[in-house]
């Protein structure tokens, strides 16, 4: 079983380098826009003498919260896709340590 030697310190690597979306905003975002819309849904629907307004608000929002941060999670997957064929390889060679700052020295 031979190991392969790590690459040297003077020795150029390729990274891939892109920018890749949070994906909990987006859900956080997709959240809040299936509240919004449930606002909107309480608001239109015609007045009931069984039920409040805040309760179909309530009713609406519980529904409505799961399937907006689902939408959100699927944008942030497609931007993330568009960002893997955006993604650029960059040639990088690592430096040597400086030992005059070891200690934690400042000149």
């Amino acid at each position: 079983m031979t190991s392969q030697p790590e690459s040297a310190s003077g020795e150029p690597r390729k990274l891939t380098v892109r920018r890749a979306p949070k994906y909990v905003p987006f859900m956080i975002a997709g959240a809040l826009a299936g509240i919004v819309t449930a606002a909107i849904f309480a608001s239109v629907t015609p007045p009931n003498e069984q039920f409040e307004t805040s309760s179909i608000f309530g009713f609406f929002a519980v529904l409505m919260v799961l399937p907006g941060a689902g939408l959100g999670a699927i944008v942030a997957l497609v931007l993330d896709r568009a960002s893997t064929r955006r993604s650029k390889t960059l040639l990088v060679t690592s430096l040597p340590d400086d030992d005059s700052n070891a200690d934690g020295e400042t000149a």
